[in-house]
């Protein structure tokens, strides 16, 4: 046994080759800016009583990017959310599985060392063991008692063990990734979804305010036909006007309804065991300043980006692990028991045997399986390369599209506040007209057209700016990626208080 122990301290001197490639991480692109410099870069004024909004280059993304609402309803259903959300409890599991996968190839780097016993009941020939019959006298059958241990180590002299290691890991890192991509997604789908209850009810509210201009315009026109100075007919293109206004909430209703289910499963309860908050734009604050990381450093923040780098680190793993099996492969093994023809005997220092052997196994002919294997495993890392490269890409596009949406409902916003002013200065107008006899009951109405899409056009455009925003926080990897706590056993991130 002390020759065994001695070969064993010997393995750090005889592992030191790992074959396949070692992995680099991909270069930071070349690109200093996401759109082209002759678009706008710059959200303009977005009109009266409007929050503008500015581009702050090279700024980090805060983790509990949320809290620049500056709404304590959106902050506590979003902490609620996290702790409650089936999405993020099976992505925690999946890692957990990960790390606990990394721990069993780990094994592979010690020698694996077991304990047995056994009773066999055997008939040996004497002439098997080239004996003369009759001069040796053993018993016909016989019961064999044996206990001790046995122990075995795989040199691991090319790296496939280690390779594997390294695979596991990485493929550990992958599910890291995607518990924190799970976690951004959710905080950005959470803010939506409470953004668009706020918008959904910003609409009924406008169109209960359109419904009430159009009684108020039913009246005028009842009201002036009872005075003899207006036909029966317009009393009817009034009350046409309020049933077509009417009929915009039922649709308006149905959205909300959908919003504060999602809402509800997003935080984890059923829609019908949880009361969803009441959302309003006006108790949310619109960020002034907009952090816009720089595209060599948006790869190290998003965890999309981060999880296919990790998958192209797992690929170049296996081209090494691979690349070990068409090298031989050395093992060390040994064994000692105690064995007896009866128990009573089995424990004496007579009944020891030993066995230290050295072995090695060298691939010959496999049918070209194993170069096979490692073409494969070539093939697998070209594709996650081009995964990655592509998960860039879309990525740039999406904070692109994001920065020119952020220009673009700013001044959406400037043209839907100058077009509801008109409007509402142009029904006020034409129902003066209308009551001096100026003009008849057709100029009010569509005057009170104009004034409903400006109306509705009006809080569309406000609430998409509260959706971009959330959206860019999202593109930008949310702030994720700088939580601590997501690399503790719990992998779940630390969220500022």
């Amino acid at each position: 046994m002390r020759r065994l122990f001695a070969a064993l301290l010997l393995v750090p001197l005889l592992t030191g080759c790992t074959v396949g490639p070692d992995f680099k991480r991909p270069p930071p692109p070349s690109d200093s800016r996401y759109i082209p410099a002759a678009e706008p870069s710059t959200p303009g004024d977005p009109g009266r009583g409007a929050t503008a909004q500015t581009f702050v280059a090279g700024e980090r993304m805060r983790a509990d990017w949320w809290a620049l609402f500056e709404s304590p309803e959106l902050n506590d259903i979003i902490r609620t959310a996290v702790a409650r959300n089936r999405t993020i409890e099976a992505a925690q599991a999946r890692l957990a599985a990960a790390h606990e996968a990394v721990a069993v190839v780990s094994g592979g780097l010690y020698p694996q060392v077991d304990f047995g016993a056994s009773v066999t009941r055997q008939k040996v020939s004497t002439a098997s063991l080239g004996l003369e019959p009759g001069k040796f006298a053993l018993p016909p059958n016989f019961n064999v008692y044996s206990v001790g241990p046995t122990a075995r180590f795989d040199l691991d002299i090319f790296g496939a063990t280690r390779r594997l290691i390294e695979e596991q890991t990485a493929r550990a890192e992958l599910q890291a990734h995607q518990l924190n991509a799970a976690y951004l997604a959710l905080g950005g789908n959470t803010a939506s979804q409470s953004i668009l209850i706020a918008s959904w009810r910003a609409q009924l509210q406008a169109i209960d305010d359109i419904t009430a201009i159009d009684r108020e315009n039913l009246d005028l026109v009842r009201k002036s036909r009872d005075a003899g100075v207006a036909p029966d007919a317009d009393v009817v293109q009034a009350e046409s006007q309020l049933a077509a206004d009417e009929t915009l909430r039922p649709p308006i209703e149905q959205q909300l309804s959908q919003a504060r289910h999602a809402l509800a499963v997003l935080v984890g309860y059923a829609p019908g065991e949880w009361t969803v908050p009441e959302f309003d734009l006006a108790s949310l604050v619109l960020p002034r300043e907009i952090p816009v990381s720089l595209p060599s450093s948006l790869i190290h923040q998003r965890p999309d980006i981060l999880a296919a780098e990790s998958g192209v680190h797992a690929a170049s793993a296996a081209i090494g692990v691979a690349t070990a099996r068409l090298y031989p492969d050395f093992t060390l093994s040994a064994s000692a028991s105690l064995a007896a023809l009866q128990p009573s005997s089995l424990f004496d220092k007579s009944s020891l045997i030993w066995s230290i052997a050295a072995g090695a196994t060298a691939p010959i002919f496999h049918g070209g399986s194993l170069e096979a294997q490692r073409k494969a495993a070539i093939a697998d890392f070209r594709a996650a390369m081009a995964d990655y490269e592509q998960t860039v890409l879309t990525s740039f596009a999406q904070v692109a599209d994001l920065l020119q949406a952020l220009v673009h409902d700013a001044d959406l916003l400037r043209a839907q506040q100058r077009a509801l002013d008109s409007a509402s200065n142009s029904v006020r107008l034409q129902r003066l007209s209308y009551t001096g006899g100026g003009s008849g009951v057709l100029s009010v109405l569509d005057a009170q057209r104009q004034y409903q899409q400006a109306r509705l056009g009006y809080v569309r455009a406000e609430a998409q700016r509260y959706l971009d925003t959330v959206q860019f926080f999202v593109a930008m990897g949310g702030g994720w990626w700088n939580a601590p706590a997501a690399q503790e056993s719990d992998a779940t991130p630390v969220l500022a208080r």
